[in-house]
């Protein structure tokens, strides 16, 4: 199989691992597992079994801490080899520094896992979840440290965002019970990773003088997010089986432990899966001595349609803040800032035909980086719009922000550099969005309106009070040439931006247009850095001749001469995020 694979025996048994970055050997796993009526799934590895003609006997996978797409195909399964299969499989889980694996398998499956050490905690007609260690123990356990000998009532969700409608449940809960527990889907695979979805919620609780208490999330909150299917013939009873799932675990581990005896949803008169799941509570529910109390659903002042997080993102989808912050309470608006900021840097990367830049069409001008590593960038330095923006929506002195916006703007730059193997993707937008968020929290925290003069006036001050960072490529272009560099346009509460590019995008929502436009006003340190700074005052005149006279063609062109030449205009990358972010709040 080639030297990529890693290699152990089981007496005569070789156990192989396959490289799935592979296309050739990734589509040989595909084959096995649809001749075992599988689905291929998300990965960290696949091990497998095969005879000397080279054909796939049994394999298995695993994915964090869960083992995955295990099979043995028709005409070995009487060789015994599941156990020293599912044994590979748990010593390189136990290595990887998983002492408890989970897995999702078909109820017919149980024998084997059970006499290999895994044990079932929740089951559904369709489905099973076993684990091998003592994760449900110990989670129970600290659930009990909780427990209080007064009337408990729960709360299961996800609030990807908190909105006014989760605060109403909560207040109506508790006039329903004495102690309410209010539990977050435990995984990190949602719009709004768990540490900001935790830290919105206890912003709500803290009203209500410790009477309701947040419970720490866990993987056995079951989630669609969570849920793998590749095991279900039938993908129409892959909700249903993973709700079902869900509440058994929920039954059996959780409100015990709590000593919680009512749960509390809200009603749901829109979404089916919702009114679903809320069917099967009562219906699996009250029999195991958990009462069900549905809640009516705070609607809107304006609307007669439900408050909801789905209308929240959908908004965010849109780029429209000021709906977004009329559905959800203040402590929630840092979050909405850094979710629309990781929108504009989407938005600027899956915009095609950049001139020298990196593209869903390609990667432009670069060598050392792809549509793949500026996406996995932006995911990476995600959660520290949302620490400066909830960092700045508190009080305190301009000067100590500055300090700690910088201190966060470093451990982000680091975070980047990893996730990257070293390429700068997104160093002057964490710079450049990072103070707009700061700004925009403030201006907020303040009670002022999001207007162009109050943003560039804060941006002004918060920058002013910024320590001179190490030299980069861009600070040395600046000072060189007396230009303004990405410190002196923030100090100028970057006045261009706001008297020409952002108008200009707010008329013509084109995003190509507006990049030209910014690439013909714009002193762009990365392309003087490349090619000097005649060149640059040339690329200024490219793109304010083709902005007269634009077409696609014309615009291609650029894309393949700038590439060729290894011109890349970073700089204006990141003040097109930046102009798209500020229309987001502003429009």
């Amino acid at each position: 199989m080639g030297s990529p694979q890693m290699m152990e025996t089981y007496g005569s048994t070789d156990i192989i691992e396959i490289p799935l970055g592979s296309p050739r050997f990734r589509q040989k796993v595909e084959r096995f597992l649809e001749a075992n009526a599988l689905r291929m799934d998300k990965m960290d590895s696949y091990y497998v079994i095969e005879d000397a003609e080279g054909s796939i006997l049994a394999g298995g996978g695993i994915s964090g801490n869960i083992i995955k797409c295990v099979a043995v195909s028709e005409g070995a399964r009487s060789l015994g080899l599941a156990a020293p299969l599912i044994s590979r499989l748990v010593a390189e889980g136990t290595s990887r520094g998983h002492n408890n694996l989970c897995v999702f398998t078909k109820p017919s499956n149980e024998a084997i896992f059970a006499s290999l050490g895994f044990r079932t905690i929740a089951s559904a007609p369709a489905a099973i979840l076993m684990e091998n260690g003592r994760g449900v123990e110990a989670y129970e356990a600290y659930l009990r440290s909780l427990r209080d000998n007064v009337t408990s009532g729960i709360i299961v969700i996800h609030a990807n965002p908190l909105t006014l409608g989760h605060v109403y449940l909560f207040e109506e809960a508790l006039k329903r019970c004495e102690r309410l527990f209010v539990v977050p889907v435990g995984d990190d695979s949602s719009r709004f990773p768990y540490a900001e979805r935790c830290a919105m919620i206890d912003c709500a609780l803290a009203q209500f003088g410790g009477r309701a208490v947040r419970v720490d999330g866990s993987q056995y909150q079951i989630s669609a997010l969570t849920f793998p299917t590749y095991f279900l013939k039938d993908l129409s009873e892959a909700s249903e089986t993973q709700m079902r799932l869900d509440l058994d675990l929920f039954a059996r581990h959780i409100t015990q432990s709590l000593g919680a005896t009512v749960r509390f949803v809200g009603t749901e008169p829109t979404d089916p899966l919702t009114a679903r799941y809320n069917a099967l509570m009562q219906e699996m529910l009250p029999s195991r001595g958990i009462s069900i109390v549905e809640i009516p659903r705070l609607t809107g002042s304006d609307t007669a349609a439900p408050v909801t997080a789905t209308s929240v993102r959908a908004a965010l989808d849109r780029g429209d803040f000021r709906i977004a912050a009329a559905l959800t309470p203040t402590f929630t608006h840092p979050y909405l800032l850094a979710d629309l900021a990781t929108r504009a840097l989407r938005l600027e990367l899956d915009t095609p035909f950049k001139p020298g830049l990196v593209g869903p069409d390609g990667s432009g001008a670069h060598r050392d980086m792809d549509y793949a590593v500026m996406s996995r960038s932006i995911d990476t330095i995600r959660p520290f719009f949302g620490r400066i923006a909830a960092l700045s929506f508190s009080n305190g002195s301009n000067e100590s922000l500055a300090a700690d916006i910088q201190t966060i703007g470093i451990e982000a730059e680091r975070a980047m550099m990893a996730s990257t193997g070293g390429v700068n993707t997104h160093r002057g937008a964490i710079f450049a969005l990072g103070l707009a968020v700061a700004a925009s929290a403030r201006v907020l925290a303040r009670g002022a309106q999001l207007s162009d003069n109050e943003l560039s006036t804060t941006i002004k001050y918060i920058a002013s009070s910024l320590k001179q960072a190490t030299d980069t490529h861009g600070s040395a272009a600046a000072r060189s040439f007396g230009i303004m560099g990405a410190r002196e346009m923030a100090l100028e509460g970057y006045s261009l931006l706001f008297e020409d590019w952002l108008p200009f995008y707010r008329q013509s929502q084109d995003r190509q247009q507006t990049l030209l436009r910014i690439m013909s006003t714009l002193d762009d340190t990365c392309v003087i850095h490349r090619v000097g700074y005649e060149r640059a005052q040339e690329v200024k005149r490219d793109s304010a001749d083709l902005s007269k006279d634009f077409s696609d063609n014309n615009l291609k062109d650029m894309c393949t001469r700038y590439a060729a030449e290894g011109i890349s205009p970073g700089g204006a990358a990141d003040m097109l995020s930046l102009t798209i972010f500020l229309y987001s709040i502003t429009n």
